[in-house]
């Protein structure tokens, strides 16, 4: 479900684009954002860090797309929160000597820190591809294409890169994490026919 909410922005970017063009979609992607923001603050009491940087980069780049009225700003918006997420894991390796993808996964699953680190520039590196890669399309194909690959392109290279990611972390579940993971899922149905 939190992959869907997380998609939320980009697919009512894509709809809005397909019927009223790239300034409607753009200040759509702006107020879904914000909408997105919002929804956190009252449902969870917070809000998570890279929403809340996602929603001022959209904010950011996509009010320059509406005052210029040049699309080019909104086409860098990704690239440049990729890069944002991939100096992130970087510096705070490098710098703070914290491992951010070990943060949100810890609960999960057990690894040795040496995969730890080797996950975490992993997705550092795939942030930064993505980066280039957005920039490529947006800038060699029309805007129609990029927007496209936006929602499909983008999406379909980290749900592969996911799929690929836990075929190679599951030979270290052990038997605790599958145990843990299945008293969590009878908790939640238990929970939810309440």
């Amino acid at each position: 479900m939190k992959f869907l909410f997380d998609l939320f922005p980009v697919i009512l970017f894509f709809a809005a684009f397909k019927f009223f063009g790239i300034y409607t979609a753009t200040a759509v992607a702006i107020i879904a954002t914000v909408a997105q923001i919002a929804y956190s603050k009252i449902r969870h009491g917070k809000v998570e860090k890279m929403l809340m940087v996602s929603g001022v980069i959209i904010t950011v780049f996509g009010g320059a797309t509406l005052l210029l009225k040049d699309p080019t700003f909104i086409q860098w918006k990704p690239t440049v929160l990729y890069w944002l997420f991939s100096a992130s894991l970087i510096g705070a390796q490098l710098i703070f000597k914290k491992n951010l993808i070990r943060n949100m996964m810890q609960a999960q699953i057990s690894l040795p820190e040496n995969i730890w680190s080797t996950l975490n520039l992993a997705w550092a590196l795939l942030f930064l591809a993505l980066g280039f890669l957005n920039l490529y399309v947006a800038f060699n194909y029309s805007q129609d294409a990029w927007v496209n690959f936006k929602l499909f392109g983008i999406t379909g290279i980290m749900f592969i890169f996911i799929v690929l990611q836990t075929l190679i972390l599951s030979k270290y579940l052990t038997p605790d994490d599958v145990k843990s993971k299945n008293e969590d899922g009878n908790k939640d149905v238990k929970d939810g026919s309440n």
